[in-house]
């Protein structure tokens, strides 16, 4: 089976390019240079009724952390709601307690409101104080099917041996590591042969002039496509 490549959306027209070039999957965001936030109610239905690919959409408030308070919440599992009454394939969202650990109550309220959507569990995972116990609290549950993740770091090629081991521990289970932030092109193959991953996540890897805000490069896309099937031949 070749490696699922989940590309980054901002617009309509950066999820056809991306869909018609190869990706298997899109993750919708808006303010990508601030890592990603809700897009627009508009934006999730105009984009899941163009791609013909599943589209998992950030739920995520704020830029400021990772640790929400009450209101925050309620926002969230609004929009979580929203998501799922718009036809979207899953949410991404992500939530960390102040001592660095994943918040277990607040993913467990997010999952309820999801009522059945995949849910990937997005970089918050990185800022955990031990990604290996924090794998392990995902794979407690179910409803966790990505965990996308840089190893801990800044990009996810600095982290080979970090994400093979995070691959191996998530082996078998209903968990996929999705590797992201960082990668390249030319990097791609050797970081797949080396991993072992499954799944990768481009953003800026794959759009114009290699820059987060400008639009999707079909081409770009189609060129990973190539690499990652050819890796699994």
């Amino acid at each position: 089976m070749s490696v699922l490549l989940e590309v980054i959306a901002t617009t309509v027209a950066d999820a056809r390019l991306a869909a018609q070039a190869g990706a298997n999957r899109l993750e919708l965001v808006t303010a990508m240079g601030e890592g990603g936030l809700t897009p627009s109610l508009g934006l999730i239905e105009a984009v899941v009724a163009a791609s013909v690919v599943p589209v998992n959409v950030i739920v995520r408030p704020h830029s400021r952390s990772f640790v929400y308070d009450a209101d925050d919440y309620a926002v969230m599992l609004r929009d979580v709601r929203a998501v799922k009454a718009a036809g979207a394939n899953g949410v991404v969202i992500g939530m960390l307690k102040a001592d660095g650990e994943i918040d277990r109550e607040g993913l467990a309220r997010a999952i309820d409101a999801a009522d059945g959507l995949a849910i990937t569990f997005h970089r918050a995972f990185d800022e955990t104080r031990d990604l290996q116990k924090a794998l392990d609290v995902l794979l407690g549950f179910d409803a966790v099917t990505n965990v996308l993740t840089s190893g801990g770091k800044p990009s996810v090629l600095q982290a080979e041996s970090i994400v093979r081991d995070l691959v191996r521990q998530a082996s078998g289970s209903h968990c996929t590591v999705l590797a992201g932030a960082g990668l390249t092109i030319d990097a791609v193959a050797g970081f797949v042969s080396a991993t072992q991953v499954q799944a990768v996540h481009f953003g800026s890897g794959v759009r114009v002039g290699g820059n987060g805000l400008a639009p999707v490069d079909a081409a770009k896309v189609a060129q990973v496509r190539t690499l990652l099937d050819a890796t699994r031949s």
